[in-house]
């Protein structure tokens, strides 16, 4: 029989060992909270649009320089998923992925203009999910021909004001997309009859800008990053840009004048962000927004931006859902003016 010592001793041992571990799993715990959330697995960049084209390439060039630079140790994959202008993306990613700290959407305007446009079919908005960052942006230009007979921007839209149709604008979207809304801010601020308006849209900004050089309209609306090569060329005039300021670093548009300093007070990019699921716990929102800051500071970064064009645009979480609430009650009242508003 075992004595009643050793039964002490064996309890005595237990509570020992027991405490021990307690201990230890203790110490690991605060180890692990003193050190922050950090992604443990395969992480998932889910591009609302096909491969190739802007939000695809922004969805590879952050999961490249975080690789690159050891921002990010786990391995990181780009998944498309393009259709319905982004409305098949940030459903699927809302309703699928809202507690996924392991996967981050990369959306562009299109995700709010769906949401407030009656067509747009779109039911998730800005507070449906977790806007983490905007990355990059791209400002909107107003361009004619090089031997246009309009040499400034209030040429143009004092004509379109006197006599709407007799100025026909174009774009690479439908009434409503990015290109269009950017041209109908200034005439609004112009006092121009917006519904009166002549706009021809096309199927993408290089079939707009053919129709424009072949005289198949008077003005084009569009970005920075399409038309410059042009104004370089010589081929069109710039009479515009949505910047808040001269583009000063830019040696082939810094001598174009602003909308805003011409008296048309509109300043819009068409930018491109990253959002996270809505219920992602806390840590890991913001263990993401440290590191697209650092990303967004890093050299590489500001090298890939210059090399396609584009404008350094970043805000951190709270600027960038301010700003896209902004954006969502400006241009609903657009769309109302319109007649393009949803009900929301």
């Amino acid at each position: 029989m075992i004595s009643k010592k050793t039964k002490l001793l064996s309890i005595c041992l237990a509570v020992t060992m027991a405490v021990g571990i307690a201990g230890c799993g203790a110490k690991k715990e605060a180890a692990a909270d003193k050190k922050g959330w950090a992604p443990q697995k395969q992480v998932t960049f889910m591009a609302a649009s096909g491969a190739g084209g802007g939000l695809d390439m922004l969805a590879r060039t952050v999961s490249k320089i975080f690789d690159s630079k050891k921002l990010v140790t786990q391995p990181m994959m780009v998944e498309n998923k393009p259709g319905g202008g982004q409305v098949t993306a940030t459903v699927a990613f809302a309703t699928q992925s809202s507690k996924d700290d392991h996967k981050l959407l990369v959306a562009s305007t299109p995700f709010i203009l769906n949401y407030i446009k009656k067509d747009g079919n779109s039911p998730i908005g800005p507070d449906d999910i977790y806007p983490l960052a905007m990355m990059q942006g791209d400002y909107g230009v107003i361009a004619v021909r090089a031997e246009s007979k309009y040499q400034t921007l209030k040429d143009l839209m004092d004509a379109a004001k006197a006599n709407p149709a007799s100025v026909t604008f174009m774009g690479g979207g439908a009434p409503g997309t990015w290109d269009f809304l950017n041209m109908i801010q200034v005439a609004r601020k112009a006092g121009v009859d917006i519904k009166a308006l002549k706009y021809n849209p096309y199927d993408g900004g290089g079939e707009a800008l053919t129709a424009l050089l072949g005289g198949h309209g008077d003005a084009m609306t569009s970005d920075v990053s399409s038309i410059k090569q042009y104004l370089q060329a010589g081929k069109v005039r710039v009479l515009g840009v949505s910047s808040p300021s001269r583009m000063a670093d830019d040696e082939i548009m810094k001598n174009i004048p602003t909308y805003k300093e011409q008296g048309y007070d509109v300043v819009t990019a068409n930018w491109r962000g990253i959002f996270l699921g809505k219920d992602v716990p806390e840590p890991a929102k913001k263990y993401w927004g440290e590191k697209m800051a650092e990303l967004a500071k890093s050299p590489e970064w500001k090298e890939e931006l210059k090399k396609q064009g584009l404008v350094e645009n970043f805000k951190d979480s709270k600027a960038f859902y301010d700003y896209i609430k902004s954006e969502q009650a400006i241009y609903t009242e657009i769309y109302k003016d319109l007649g393009m508003a949803t009900a929301k």
